[in-house]
């Protein structure tokens, strides 16, 4: 049993000013809470949903791009780094988890093992479903669509839609008719 020290994250409360930057015509609804709001970043135009917990961190930050929204109850762990793009799409519930516990061996516990962060980018025009996941060091292509509760582990091409756990290509999007 580890005896090392716990403290607290802090309550997430936060001011506007207090963000790295907030575009012009962006909400925050009643509920949000952002952690190290200064490695946040939101362009012009966002909407953050009821209840989201945008968790910054002390180093790599969080760039929201303009037009972007995101439903109630998401969670995004940004210690590796998240850019989302422009005019994305971001279903309630969604998660995003940028650090993972490495493999130390049976005679350490997963919580008490190195943690290793890798950044998630999700490109312009993108769709993450309802209850997706994504995990660290993934890339989401432009106007790519990830389906409801999937989880997204290996990079989804531009345009590709995905689903599944783990998320597997079903198709690809059509061009303009």
């Amino acid at each position: 049993m580890s005896t090392r020290a716990r403290q607290s994250h802090g309550t997430g409360r936060f001011r506007p000013e207090d963000l790295g930057s907030l575009g012009e015509g962006s909400v925050l609804e009643e509920g949000v809470l952002i952690f190290h709001p200064e490695r946040v970043h939101l362009g012009a135009g966002v909407y953050v949903g009821h209840q989201t917990i945008l968790k910054g961190y002390h180093h790599n930050e969080m760039r929201i791009g303009d037009g972007s929204w995101i439903g109630q109850q998401c969670f995004f762990h940004s210690a590796g780094g998240i850019a989302i793009g422009r005019n994305v799409g971001i279903g309630p519930g969604v998660k995003m988890l940028t650090s993972t516990h490495t493999e130390a061996g049976r005679t350490t516990p997963i919580l008490h093992a190195p943690i290793t962060t890798a950044p998630i980018v999700v490109e312009d025009d993108a769709d993450l479903g309802v209850g997706s996941i994504l995990l660290p060091g993934v890339t989401v292509g432009r106007g790519a669509q990830v389906g409801a509760g999937a989880v997204v582990t290996e990079d989804v091409p531009a345009y590709a839609v995905v689903a599944g756990v783990p998320a597997k290509v079903l198709r690809m999007r059509p061009n303009d008719a």
